[in-house]
């Protein structure tokens, strides 16, 4: 056996890193722990993200990244479509997939904070709209 061509070989990441050194949507915390800067990752970002109670953020999307979240607590709702008048909810035990490109908005229209594992590929792009 050989290490690979790239020299990369198997991490462990203890936790997740302040959710200062990524990308952020008002009203929702991401929590950066596999990543570019954390085990040079080149397709993928993953982390966690927290959307407080009662907080809808702005609308935005994610460039050429696909999101994908497994929802661990909470609900959290994705608004899409024309005038964000559609939406998915996603509850504990739930998997979410927002396509590439797609404007949407997220929300957490209950009392309770939600948390997700979130990954993206090929990184935590965010776009937020002009207001």
């Amino acid at each position: 056996m050989t290490t690979p061509p790239n020299g990369q070989i198997p991490m462990v990441v203890h936790g997740t890193e302040p959710a200062t050194g990524t990308t952020q949507t008002p009203g929702m915390e991401r929590k950066p722990a596999i990543h570019k800067s954390s085990v040079g990752a080149s397709k993928i970002w993953f982390g966690t993200v927290t959307c407080s109670p009662n907080q809808k953020g702005p609308p935005h999307h994610h460039g050429e990244a696909e999101t994908a979240a497994y929802v661990m607590s909470g609900h959290i709702r994705v608004y899409y479509g024309e005038d964000f008048k559609e939406y998915v909810e996603a509850g504990p035990g739930d998997y979410l997939f927002v396509p590439a490109n797609m404007w949407h908005i997220e929300e957490n229209p209950y009392d309770i904070p939600s948390e997700q594992f979130l990954t993206r590929g090929p990184d935590n792009i965010v776009i937020n709209m002009e207001q």
